[in-house]
């Protein structure tokens, strides 16, 4: 079993944007949004993945994640059958020493969310917080992918 474990975070500022070393076009759908697991169908650029995650632990911070890339033109008839909405982001790498950054700017339905994740070898891993680092969302559903795909950050009364 592969194991996922990564944290979030929302994102303060803009200065990330000057540490990306690649930035990547995304748009992903759910086949599945169960509360003990996804089904994802994600288009990267050029190229096409179907994942599976399941339930987090409590804490949030781990899940069961199986990935399998898959030919791009099956994955946008696979979008067709997805549930509304699709989530539509630009992704900006960032490294942290060994480690990386991956900050999500969303668009449409979704815009003016910005949120970081990284993924760790252990849950106590530490690692170095970057001045536009916000607030720590690990474990809270509503900044889940799936959440958002169903209800949109533009819809949220802030």
């Amino acid at each position: 079993m592969v194991l996922e474990i990564e944290r979030k975070f929302l994102v303060n500022s803009s200065d990330y944007k000057k540490q990306a070393y690649l930035t990547k076009k995304i748009k992903q759908g759910y086949l599945n949004t169960h509360k003990s697991r996804t089904v994802r169908v994600r288009i990267q650029d050029d190229k096409a993945f179907i994942t599976i995650k399941g339930k987090s632990n409590a804490a949030g911070t781990t899940r069961f994640e199986w990935e399998k890339e898959i030919d791009i033109t099956a994955a946008e008839q696979l979008l067709l059958l997805c549930e509304p909405s699709i989530i539509d982001k630009t992704r900006f790498l960032i490294k942290n020493n060994h480690l990386t950054f991956e900050v999500d700017e969303f668009n449409g339905a979704n815009e003016g969310l910005v949120l970081a994740e990284i993924e760790l070898d252990t849950e106590d891993q530490t690692f170095d917080k970057p001045n536009w680092l916000g607030n720590e969302v690990t474990g809270d559903i509503k900044y889940y992918n799936s959440y958002i795909s169903k209800k949109p950050f533009t819809t949220w009364n802030l």
